[in-house]
């Protein structure tokens, strides 16, 4: 636990998830940086002086537009204090700063992608990074399912280590809470592959009331049911998956709630051929989009009854505003319901986009700032960056 750490006088290493939109220079979302604050604060108030580490983007190689300098700026802003930058994360010119910080200064290192040796797990990259600082915590749940060096190789060379607030309102709610829901609990979900969230359904199928499933994730399980569904997604793999799914399903007596109607376009940019479909009447001929309103209707009765909501995956082509419909709809009844006292959880990734795009963020009593790292914790996998910090072994 943070608190159980003395941070007065220490230079402590936080390993953050800036991996934010930037567009021609400017942030276009903040969401997790503000959301890196309060552990920030807290060490500040605690006396320490910080170093920043994170990564931005997948680059190659050194390419400034994946530079660190405007997430800098943002934080200043936020900080309303400056925050001292260095063009290179392990360069002995970076290591001096760190080591000159006075007590309440703030040092942010370059993108660390900008060295190989941090998607390796470089063991020579993750001692030249500990030379920055006395104590390592993590707080950046986002990459937690990564085998990297600033979140593994790292976090193993410090004896004064743990993770930080965000870290721990993130295993609160996508771990504590969802081991022991308040009940009726009703999952959700969405997305695009099947792949990835074949332990996430089975998980729910014995834990949910519920479990709801949109989005081209329904299209395999609609296949394999005997319908003419079309989806270039739907292969002989991911139909193996939804009939082995199924019969699980069957076999402990659960039902999973699947559309009943769509809405269909002969593809998605001739929007003059959009139509809505019942499930029985689809064909090769047209592609689904979106859940349409008969399935909205039916998601919204199930979601009603609940008093733990997880939604992860958007149920359609949310980011179109031909086909966003029936997801700004759920958002907004999930939203609705949360302000009536509903525990309401959504993951990271493209479900929280929908959430920005349709709502309220703070509308909701948590949104994930980590999508396979969200993914992975539901599933009930170890991830790499808590075993590293020992989280396990308290367990």
């Amino acid at each position: 636990m943070l608190s159980s750490i003395s941070l007065s006088e220490k230079r402590v290493i936080i390993r953050v998830d800036y991996n934010v939109p930037i567009e021609d220079g400017d942030i276009v979302d903040n969401y997790r940086i503000k959301k890196s604050l309060p552990t920030i604060n807290y060490c500040l108030d605690q006396g320490a002086s910080i170093i920043l580490i994170s990564h931005l983007g997948r680059p190659k190689n050194i390419d400034s537009a994946y530079s660190l300098l405007p997430v800098r700026d943002e934080l200043e802003k936020l900080l309303n204090k400056t925050v001292i930058f260095s063009n290179d994360c392990i360069s002995d010119e970076s290591i001096i700063k760190s080591s000159s910080l006075e007590q309440g200064q703030i040092h942010l290192l370059e993108n660390l992608r900008f060295h190989s040796g941090e998607l390796d797990n470089c063991s020579q990259f993750s001692q030249k990074l500990s030379f920055h600082g006395d104590v390592y915590i993590n707080d950046a749940f986002g990459t937690a399912h990564r085998s990297h060096a600033s979140n593994v190789g790292l976090a193993e060379l410090f004896q004064e280590k743990c993770y930080g607030l965000l870290m721990e309102k993130e295993l609160h709610y996508l771990n504590d809470t969802m081991k022991n829901p308040v009940t009726p609990l009703t999952v959700v979900m969405g997305g695009a592959k099947i792949k990835g969230k074949i332990e996430l359904i089975e998980n729910f199928l014995n834990v949910a009331d519920n479990l709801l499933i949109g989005g081209a994730l329904s299209f395999p399980f609609l296949k394999a049911k005997g319908l003419d569904v079309y989806s270039p997604l739907i292969d002989d793999k991911s139909l193996d998956t939804a009939n082995r799914l199924l019969d699980y399903a069957n076999s402990i007596g659960k039902e999973i709630i699947f559309p009943s109607d769509f809405v269909t376009a002969t593809s998605i940019d001739e929007v003059d051929t959009i139509d809505i479909k019942k499930i029985e009447n689809l064909n090769s001929d047209i592609s689904c989009f979106d859940i349409g309103p008969e399935t909205t209707m039916i998601f919204s009765e199930f979601i009603s009854q609940a008093e733990t909501i997880l939604w992860n995956g958007p149920l359609g082509v949310s980011e179109n505003p031909y086909f966003g419909t029936g997801t700004q709809q759920i958002c907004r009844i999930i939203e609705e319901l949360t302000n009536n006292g509903v525990i309401s959880i959504l993951g990271g990734g493209d479900t929280a986009s929908a959430a920005k795009r349709f709502s309220v963020a703070n509308n909701f009593t948590h949104i994930s700032t980590g999508g396979g790292a969200s993914l992975e914790l539901l599933s009930c996998k170890e991830l790499p960056a808590l075993k590293a910090l020992g989280y396990y072994d308290e367990k």
